[in-house]
Parts: C-alpha cells; sequence; structure tokens
C-alpha cells in the first residue's frame, strides 16, 4: 500500500467529466437535468444558529458525461450476445441483462486520440490550434491510424477528440440539431477489432450523427460488446499532450438502468 500511494500521490489527475447544471445539453430524446433547492439555508434554523440547505435533482440516464451498458441498443430484437430482448426488459424494472449496475469500476489503460489535432493539421504547440471537427466529418480509419502514437492493447478505453466539448456550456451549439462529428461504422470497426473495453469522445453523440440506423452504436454496443462513453471533456489532456495514461471512473450503480452518469479521471504519472 505505501508504494502505490507514493506512485498516486505523484500523479497529474485530469477531470475528464462536464459539470451537471440547469440548461445544458441532451440528446433531444432523453430527459433533460432538472436541478432546485428544496430547502434554503433560514427556512429553518436550529438552536445554535445552524441552518443546512438541501436539493434535488432529476436527469436521464444518459445525459451529461455517462457510459453505455450494453443492454441500451439492441437490433433485430437482440442484445450482445444473441439475447432476445423482449423478455428481458419491463419499464418498471428496466433490462436484466447487461443493466448499467454490472460494470464494474473501471480501471483501465486509457488511449487518447487528438483526432481534431490531425484533422486541423496542428502539429505543434497546445490545442489551442487545433480547431473543432466540422459538424459534417466522419473520422475514417486513416485518420485513426494518423493520430495513433502509441499502441491500442486488448481491454484499453479509448477517447476520441473532436474539440466540440468547447461548445458544452452552449447547449444550441453543441447538440447542433444532431449535426455532430464523429467515427462512422468503418472507423468504429478499426476500434473493435483491436479488442478495446470502451470508446469514448466528446460529443452527445460519439459517432457521425445524423443517422437513423446508429450503426457505430449497433456495432460496439451489440455486436462488439464495447461500451460508449459520452459528452467527455478532453482539452486539457490535449492541451498538455497527454496520450496514455490511467483511465478510472465507476457509473451510478442504477439497477436495470441503459446507462448511467460516470466521473471519469485521467491520471499521469509525473516525469
Amino acid at each position: 500500500m505505501p508504494a502505490l500511494w507514493e506512485q498516486l500521490a505523484g500523479a497529474r489527475v485530469y477531470d475528464l467529466g462536464q459539470p451537471y447544471f440547469t440548461g445544458m445539453p441532451h440528446w433531444p430524446a432523453h430527459p433533460p437535468f432538472l436541478f432546485g433547492l428544496t430547502k434554503r439555508h433560514g427556512d429553518t434554523v436550529g438552536p445554535a444558529g445552524n441552518s443546512s440547505a438541501a436539493d434535488a435533482m432529476a436527469l436521464g440516464s444518459h445525459v451529461g458525461t455517462h457510459i453505455d451498458a450494453l443492454c441500451h441498443f439492441s437490433c433485430g430484437g437482440m442484445l450482445h450476445g444473441g439475447h432476445a430482448v423482449e423478455r428481458l426488459q419491463s419499464y418498471g424494472g428496466g433490462l436484466e441483462k447487461f443493466s448499467v449496475d454490472t460494470i464494474a469500476p473501471i480501471l483501465r489503460r486509457g488511449v487518447l486520440l487528438d483526432v481534431a489535432r490531425v484533422v486541423a493539421g496542428d502539429v505543434a504547440g497546445g490545442a489551442e490550434g487545433a480547431a473543432p471537427l466540422p459538424e459534417d466529418c466522419e473520422i475514417t480509419p486513416e485518420q485513426l491510424e494518423a493520430t495513433c502514437k502509441t499502441e491500442i492493447r486488448h481491454g484499453d478505453v479509448v477517447l476520441l477528440r473532436t474539440g466540440w466539448a468547447r461548445y458544452f456550456e452552449d447547449a444550441r451549439q453543441f447538440v447542433n440539431d444532431t449535426r455532430l462529428p464523429g467515427p462512422g461504422l468503418a472507423a468504429a470497426r478499426w476500434l473493435s477489432a483491436r479488442g478495446i473495453f470502451a470508446a469514448g469522445s466528446d460529443t452527445v453523440a460519439f459517432e457521425k450523427s445524423p443517422v437513423a440506423s446508429m450503426p457505430v452504436h449497433v456495432h460496439l454496443l451489440v455486436e462488439s460488446g464495447v461500451h460508449i462513453i459520452e459528452c467527455l471533456n478532453l482539452e486539457e489532456l490535449a492541451a498538455d499532450g497527454v496520450t496514455e495514461f490511467l483511465f478510472v471512473g465507476a457509473p451510478m450503480k442504477i439497477r436495470g438502468a441503459t446507462g448511467a452518469p460516470l466521473r471519469p479521471l485521467a491520471v499521469v504519472a509525473r516525469d
């Protein structure tokens, strides 16, 4: 334990999560984030002048920085592994197979692919010069190859930076009527071929959008058993030129849920 603590104490920790706030962006098919005080300071005051405030919130399980459970998508009535979904779901109980509470806490090797930098041709300096990808950009296997600076290994968490995290405070611009850059099916197959545990990005949809059939979600979640993480903030990580790190995250343990909020961290050893 002392050796592990000494290593961690000297590490740099990057917060990859976006904040939750009233009016924050969300995919149109999912409910918004709702928040408010249920008790204000001064509503009740104790004998020593003490007072407490409290609040309540409501949100969809795919709002903000979150991870998709494998049961989030089906195709042809089948979940990942060929399980028929109809007898495994109910409105009150959720999904009985591959729900988000079955995802163990994640401590895995992470790899950042700064696609925005490669597409912008910005090979020097910080991330400021790497403009966000345009809304009609489909990330290709060739771009992933050009971006990859380190070996991707089985079980890794691979994160793609499009630069759209910069728009997160402006819900209209971030969601952009669901016109968003992201990997197409060929790039998704490039990722799954490497046996990764999860793929993530800084957009609300991960894949190039809009496309009604959602082929990347189907390929990763249903066909390949690869989790998807959305609405990440990868700006600081990219600005520091970090490409390899320890990815740490644990989704909320919601029984039967198809996804859950995630507070992901990138831990990097200092030189």
